[in-house]
């Protein structure tokens, strides 16, 4: 592939490309709007990189109001072909503990009012795009080995249901998700992966297990155990992501 590779994710994944050089940052404008952030160019053994934060460098945006076609569509014509995408999730399978990484291998969408395609406008014709597998096995398979290099243990058939946000579920949806097939449950993994699809851009997602979904283990979820597992578990996605970043 001759495009950028780009990484989507939180301000504390950021810190990770510390040890590569920061080429500049830049402010694209969309037809769709702003994205979250400026997008960070940055030069390492695999090439040029770009960083983009999904919520904001101030982690201000909501998971429902991100402007997501904004964001892929200023990765695209920034020269992007292939994504990693970060995505902290709740889980609901005894092999996917808290601080834990999935590489999900499909997805059930329960959101709802968000911009789902680039193509609504009813002056555009109508486009269906072959979304059966919404990741790119391409890339799952890059991150599949670079995890054996890292030494992580990577959970590789789950699948992830988005939900609206940004309110954690009740035990009764986990119990519907978990009859729907779902391992995984998160805010931000769609419409991202299919308008990432539209734009013909390789796409995979890097879950991070936050916490057991509600109910699935007994206890109240609080916030104090969700920051100290993903401290634990972006540690794990910037081993993964290294190993992968040096070329």
């Amino acid at each position: 592939m001759n495009g950028k590779l780009a990484i989507i994710g939180g301000t504390g994944l950021y810190s990770m490309l510390g040890g590569f050089e920061t080429l500049g940052r830049e402010v694209v404008n969309t037809p769709f709007g702003e994205p979250s952030s400026p997008l960070v160019h940055v030069d390492c053994p695999a090439g040029e990189l770009l960083f983009l934060a999904r919520h904001g460098f101030t982690h201000r945006i909501p998971p429902h109001c991100i402007n997501y076609r904004a964001n892929l569509w200023a990765l695209k014509e920034a020269g992007v072909d292939r994504i990693f995408a970060v995505n902290a999730v709740g889980s609901m399978r005894e092999d996917c503990p808290p601080a834990s990484l999935a590489l999900p291998e499909q997805l059930i969408d329960y959101s709802w009012g968000r911009e789902h395609s680039f193509f609504s406008d009813d002056q555009q014709p109508v486009v269906h795009v072959d979304f059966t597998h919404p990741y790119s096995e391409t890339l799952r398979k890059t991150l599949i080995e670079a995890g054996k290099k890292a030494g992580l243990d990577l959970v590789q058939d789950a699948v992830y249901g988005c939900t609206q946000g940004p309110r954690l579920e009740t035990a009764a949806e986990i119990r519907r998700l978990m009859r729907d097939g779902c391992d995984l449950v998160g805010m931000t993994g769609m419409p991202e992966a299919a308008l990432a699809r539209e734009l013909e851009m390789d796409y995979v997602s890097i879950a991070v297990i936050a916490n057991w979904a509600a109910g699935y283990h007994p206890g109240e979820i609080s916030m104090e155990q969700i920051q100290a597992a993903l401290q634990q578990g972006m540690g794990r996605v910037e081993q993964l992501l290294t190993q992968v970043l040096k070329g």
